[in-house]
């Protein structure tokens, strides 16, 4: 009778303990993006006792859950860079007025203003997802949310040449984040600068669209 008393409660105490240990592993990450928007372009900065101080766990659990720090702070980065490409389409909900060329001018300068104003963020995003793509990462989902776009700019193209003049538009705008200061070095483009990036990007559009 004790025994099946214990054997009753074991997994109860089980799951409890499962809840504080998987628990742990979302105070980690909540305090890794805490401190990823502290410390912005210094970002790199961080420590994994920083981290676990601010989450109140031990040290190894960070290897625990993530092996690494670098993949705990590319996991946050992807989470951050999420939240606003969900945004995507409420911001498309708001330009209805808007020709088709000027949505995908707004939706893109919003996006280049969101890179340069999250530099470190940005690139460690941009980086992690060319070196390791995936059909879900943050790159293809952005590519997702400028495809109906790029399609009402141009009807007359056939799906092909949709996806991939699409792709190609998401790879020029990355590069000329990535590359910045070559471009200014080359072109005398300072994109850092919002009119210039702008002019620069709607200069893209007309590139890639050829309208």
């Amino acid at each position: 009778m004790f025994k099946e008393g214990i054997a009753l409660m074991s997994p109860s105490r089980k799951r409890s303990g499962m809840e504080i240990f998987m628990d742990s592993k979302e105070r980690i990450i909540q305090a890794a993006i805490d401190l990823i928007h502290e410390k912005g372009e210094h970002m790199d900065d961080i420590t994994v006792r920083e981290i676990c101080k601010r989450a109140n766990v031990g040290l190894g659990l960070v290897n625990y859950h993530f092996e690494n720090k670098d993949k705990l702070i590319e996991l946050c980065v992807e989470r951050i860079v999420n939240r606003i490409i969900d945004n995507f389409s409420s911001i498309r909900e708001k330009t209805d007025k808007l020709t088709a060329f000027e949505k995908l001018d707004y939706l893109g300068n919003m996006t280049l203003t969101f890179l340069f104003e999250h530099y470190a963020v940005s690139k460690t995003s941009i980086l992690a997802d060319m070196r390791m793509p995936k059909e879900d990462d943050n790159t293809h989902r952005t590519y997702l949310a400028y495809l109906p776009l790029v399609s009402a700019c141009r009807p007359d193209w056939d799906k092909e040449t949709l996806e991939r003049k699409t792709f190609y538009l998401i790879a020029a705008m990355q590069q000329s984040f990535l590359r910045y200061k070559i471009i200014m070095q080359l072109y005398g483009i300072d994109l850092t600068v919002p009119e210039e990036r702008k002019a620069f990007h709607k200069a893209i559009l007309h590139d890639i669209l050829e309208v």
